[in-house]
């Protein structure tokens, strides 16, 4: 019975990579809706077939989770795990559907430099969580998390800045909204990434 139980331990660490990869795409996107609003219909598709894919993935691993009866981790840290791992996604088509919702014409360098984060603190995610496997791998890991913080430090820098110059030189109120949910929206993302390092901060005190 164990037998047939335990090669379903290493499917968690392979459906955590494959969210992981699609978080980084996702951010990317963002990066190339933010740089280039030239396509940005397609970016919207593009965000939301990717958020979809993740939500598919999500799934699996907490359908997995039911019925695995020995797993690598603690339950409820896989749970944890894979749903702020979403949650990053959920974001990020948020941030693309309210491109589109709100007929935003044009990026902001303040945007762009957001959607940069986003891309950095995702990637950081997916080389953390590739790390996770082993944990050998601890102080690699509690290092990746590490620089997760410092991203969202810099993010939360650049959202305020943002804000304090969208409110003094932006004339039309309809357009200083709009920008307003965009950075709301962006800087939240670094804000779950940061999560995602909390928790694999605390999955390898208790394992490590």
């Amino acid at each position: 019975m164990f037998g047939r139980l335990m090669p379903t331990e290493g499917k968690f660490f392979d459906y955590f990579n494959q969210h992981a990869e699609l978080c980084v795409k996702g951010a990317a996107e963002m990066v190339a809706m933010m740089t280039n609003f030239d396509n940005l219909e397609h970016r919207v598709h593009a965000i939301e077939s990717i958020e979809k894919q993740a939500d598919k993935v999500t799934h699996i691993t907490i359908d997995m989770l039911h019925k695995t009866f020995i797993t690598p981790l603690d339950r409820d840290d896989i749970h944890r795990l894979i749903v702020r791992m979403d949650d990053i996604l959920d974001l990020l088509e948020d941030a693309a559907q309210t491109v589109s919702l709100y007929d935003i014409k044009n990026t902001t360098p303040e945007a762009q430099r957001l959607a940069e984060l986003c891309l950095a603190s995702t990637e950081k995610v997916k080389l953390a969580v590739g790390l996770l496997h082993n944990m050998d791998n601890s102080r690699q890991v509690l290092e990746i998390c590490t620089e997760i913080d410092r991203l969202e430090a810099d993010a939360d820098h650049v959202f305020r800045a943002a804000m304090s110059k969208l409110f003094r030189e932006e004339p039309d109120v309809r357009n200083l909204i709009k920008y307003k949910a965009i950075y709301e929206i962006l800087e939240t993302v670094t804000d779950r990434c940061e999560d995602v390092a909390n928790i694999l901060q605390a999955i390898i005190v208790e394992n490590a």
